[in-house]
């Protein structure tokens, strides 16, 4: 098993968070991991992005060109990376920001209105959960479990009450893919 995932939004809509919690749980299930976040000089509302690569065997660099899996939450995500997609890729994106469809036949691209369901479940905060749900869904690289027990034990203590909406947003991700 070999992912490498881009996730991608404006600052604060926690594609850094998403993308951590990637990483820890791919390590509690004994997977070689690589993270680098990558974000402009205004932390909201400018472009944040990460890359997370999970394998099953030594990850020889953390860069990648061609991603195998991505989350996009706005419109210039979209632009960025629907195109730079590996072939046989999944795409998730936010449907309730991107109003553009990919032209590409050879990805999975799932729309979720991950906006819109956050709103449902609370908080705007949460569309980055959503969408990593239906991305773990989609894929299957890391069970829902193993992401349950780490952002039990990582979550910051000012945002532990909004852990059980967390995991309701990942479901809700997961029943749409």
């Amino acid at each position: 098993m070999h992912h490498e995932i881009i996730i991608s939004g404006f600052g604060g809509q926690g594609a850094l968070f998403a993308g951590q919690l990637l990483a820890y749980s791919a390590l509690a299930e004994g997977r070689y991991v690589t993270w680098i976040p990558s974000y402009g000089p205004e932390m909201r509302g400018g472009t944040a992005n990460c890359t997370v690569i999970i394998s099953d065997d030594e990850i020889g660099s953390p860069l990648t060109r061609h991603p195998t899996a991505a989350i996009v939450l706005n419109p210039p995500s979209f632009d960025r990376f629907e195109p730079a997609m590996k072939p046989g890729g999944v795409l998730a994106v936010n449907a309730s920001l991107v109003s553009t469809r990919s032209a590409r036949n050879d990805l999975r691209v799932i729309y979720v209105p991950a906006n819109d369901i956050a709103l449902e479940l609370g908080t705007m905060q949460l569309a980055n959960m959503v969408l990593l749900g239906a991305l773990i869904q989609a894929t299957g690289m890391l069970k829902f479990e193993t992401l349950d027990q780490v952002m039990e034990e990582h979550i910051s203590a000012r945002h532990r009450d909004k852990l059980p909406m967390n995991k309701q947003a990942l479901r809700r991700g997961a029943a749409l893919a």
